[in-house]
C-alpha cells in the first residue's frame, strides 16, 4: 500500500473513531511501527492530524483536544520556551498565569525564582509553584473546569478585576495568520482579555502547533503583548508584524525531534 493511500486511511479512520494509535494503525496496515509514526508525522507537519501522545487525532475547529493530550504535545518545546520566558520575568515582580500547559511549563521554570507573588486562575499551577517557598499564590474563584483545573466565568473576571499586577504570562488554543489569538471556551476568553487589561505587561507562550489549529473566539492581537515566545520563526508577514507593533518575539527554535509527542 502506497504513503498516499495509507494517509487517506489514516484520516479516514480518525474522523470515524476521532483518534487514531500507532500501534492499532501498524496492525492495521500490517507495517512497522516506525512506519506509522512516520505517516502521523507527516499528517500533522501538514496539518491534517494532531500528533498527541501514542497517535494522533484530527484538530478541530470548536473543541479543543483533552487536557491529557495538550500536556504530551511538543513537550520539550513547551520547556524550551517556558525557561526562556523564565529568564525574562525578575525576582520580586506580581505576576499572573492564565491556563494551559504552556503556562504550566513556566510555572515550572519559576522554581527557584524569588520574591515573587503569583496570581492564577489554574490550579495545577498553583500545585506546581507550592514546592517554590519563596512564591506566594493567589488562586482567584470562579467555575471549576475539572477537564483541566482551570477557574473560569464572571466571578474569575471580577476577582482579577480587584488586582494590578506586574506581568501577564498567558496562552492561548490557537494563533491565526493575522496574529489574532483565539480560544475555544467563550468564558475563558473573558478571562484573558481581563487578565491583559490589569496587567502592566503581557507575555505569550506558545508552540508553533498553534499556528496549525484554528479556534471560534478571539481573545485579542498579539500586538497587544510586549514579547512572544515560540520555538519556531514566524511567517515574514507577521515577523513584519510584530515588528511595527513593537512586540519582541523570542524564537527558541527547540530541536523539532525533541518537540515531537513521544510515542
Amino acid at each position: 500500500m502506497s504513503q498516499a493511500v495509507r494517509f487517506r486511511e489514516i484520516l479516514m479512520l480518525a474522523r470515524r473513531d476521532g483518534r487514531v494509535s500507532v500501534e492499532g494503525l501498524a496492525a492495521y496496515f500490517g507495517v512497522t511501527l516506525q512506519t506509522v509514526r512516520r505517516d502521523l508525522n507527516q499528517l500533522a507537519d501538514q496539518g491534517k492530524l494532531q500528533r498527541i501522545h501514542g497517535g494522533g487525532l484530527l484538530p478541530s475547529t470548536v473543541a479543543n483536544i483533552g487536557y491529557e493530550d495538550r500536556q504530551d504535545l511538543n513537550e520539550a518545546a513547551k520547556a524550551t520556551i517556558a525557561r526562556r520566558c523564565a529568564q525574562d520575568i525578575p525576582n520580586g515582580c506580581s505576576l499572573f498565569l492564565n491556563i494551559g500547559t504552556t503556562t504550566e511549563a513556566v510555572a515550572r521554570a519559576l522554581q527557584a525564582h524569588r520574591d515573587i507573588m503569583v496570581l492564577t486562575n489554574n490550579l495545577n499551577v498553583a500545585n506546581i509553584l507550592v514546592d517554590n517557598p519563596s512564591c506566594e499564590i493567589i488562586v482567584v474563584g470562579g467555575l471549576l473546569r475539572r477537564a483541566d483545573g482551570g477557574l473560569v466565568g464572571t466571578v474569575t473576571t471580577q476577582a482579577i478585576q480587584q488586582f494590578k499586577f506586574d506581568l501577564a504570562v498567558i496562552s492561548c488554543s490557537a494563533l491565526d495568520e493575522d496574529g489574532d489569538m483565539l480560544d475555544f471556551d467563550i468564558q475563558e476568553v473573558g478571562v484573558s482579555q481581563t487578565i491583559l487589561k490589569q496587567a502592566r505587561r503581557s507575555f505569550l507562550v506558545a508552540d508553533h502547533s498553534k499556528f496549525r489549529r484554528r479556534a471560534p473566539a478571539r481573545i485579542g492581537s498579539i500586538s497587544q503583548l510586549d514579547s512572544f515566545y515560540t520555538d519556531q520563526r514566524l511567517t515574514p508577514p507577521l515577523e513584519a508584524a510584530c515588528q511595527s507593533w513593537g512586540t519582541n518575539v523570542c524564537v527558541t527554535e527547540a530541536d523539532a525531534s525533541r518537540s515531537r509527542a513521544p510515542t
